[in-house]
């Protein structure tokens, strides 16, 4: 039996375009249903003009939809908001996971209203996947919590063990703490009081790592609260996007050095491509009583189908229930 996917229509800065595409492309791609949430009359009138197969891409009416300067309050007044009517659709078993590139506070705040959280867990959190040498870095949390107590941690890292191993294919993954310094005694209060906690309770824990080890492979997993892991990601992404910029201006500054860049292009390529945020499209949001993911606002159709992918490849490897699992057999941290 096939796959359904809830998509949010509404959540891209460029809404519905890039979410159109993105089901019409995915449903065939991965062999899969997708569920379009929004305004049913103008998702119909634009999925015509695709003039392509979609028997796979059906629409569900939602309305409402929130923007990303809306708060709770606002939110609360849309009652058949995208989001609320998308993640619906899971909880009732039409889909089997939700994705949206909407405003990850409220996907947070649907998420634990409509699905609730893994029993035992303490908060949900948001990782992200980037890459470092010799591989790729799960990185948690990278937004739903700014301010975060020792424990949260704890389950950051057992959430992020799980993640690491299923989607990313480590088999016993390192968790590293981010700090400051690599001494257990560095870091500010949240930092030190974790450290011990990480080490008694989370197999695989490698102590703290500073940003080189970080980005020079030293774990597999690095766990941080909500505000720092924001901050680091951003930057990642910035700073990546500036030496790609800058190369290709100085290797477009001359006949020589265009020359150069002809030789070197499939490398460039590579690189360029390993660095794409469109790649991953999304982050899940984990924690939650089934699957949701969140991608960037500014996801164009190509990095919301990565978000589809990412999906249900957690679907085929049964990240839910494994999270589950791991959360059930260490229960609440101390």
């Amino acid at each position: 039996m096939k796959k359904t996917i809830a998509l949010d229509a509404m959540g891209s800065d460029n809404r519905p375009f890039p979410e159109l595409e993105a089901a019409v492309v995915a449903s065939k791609e991965f062999d899969i249903n997708v569920i379009l949430v929004g305004d049913e009359e103008k998702l119909t009138s634009e999925l015509k003009s695709h003039n392509r197969d979609l028997s796979g891409v059906r629409v569900v009416h939602a309305p409402e939809w929130l923007d990303m300067t809306d708060h709770i309050q606002e939110a609360r007044a849309k009652k058949q908001n995208t989001m609320a009517v998308g993640m619906q659709l899971v909880k009732e078993g039409s889909a089997e996971a939700f994705v949206t590139a909407g405003n990850t506070g409220m996907a947070m705040y649907y998420g634990t209203k409509i699905f609730g959280l893994i029993p035992g867990l303490v908060r949900p959190c948001l990782c992200a996947t980037f890459p470092v040498k010799g591989g790729k870095c799960v990185l948690l949390d990278i937004g739903a919590n700014a301010d975060c107590r020792p424990e949260f941690l704890v389950q950051f890292a057992r959430m992020g063990a799980v993640y690491s191993r299923l989607m990313v294919g480590n088999a016993q993954p390192r968790v590293g703490l981010i700090a400051n310094g690599e001494e257990e005694g560095k870091g500010n209060e949240l930092v030190k009081a974790a450290h011990p906690l990480l080490r008694e309770q989370v197999p695989g824990f490698v102590g703290n790592i500073e940003g080189k080890e970080l980005f020079g492979g030293a774990a597999d997993v690095a766990v941080t609260d909500g505000f720092t892991g924001n901050v680091l990601l951003k930057s990642t992404e910035a700073v990546a996007k500036l030496i790609m910029s800058t190369l290709k201006e100085e290797l477009l500054g001359s006949t020589r050095t265009k020359l150069g860049a002809l030789l070197a292009k499939p490398a460039f390529n590579k690189v360029r491509s390993l660095l794409d945020p469109s790649e991953t499209g999304s982050a899940p949001l984990l924690g939650l009583n089934e699957l949701v993911f969140v991608g960037h606002g500014r996801s164009d159709a190509k990095a919301m189908v990565s978000a589809v992918a990412q999906a249900v490849r957690a679907l085929d490897a049964g990240l839910l229930q494994d999270l589950k699992k791991t959360i059930s057999e260490n229960g609440e941290s101390k």
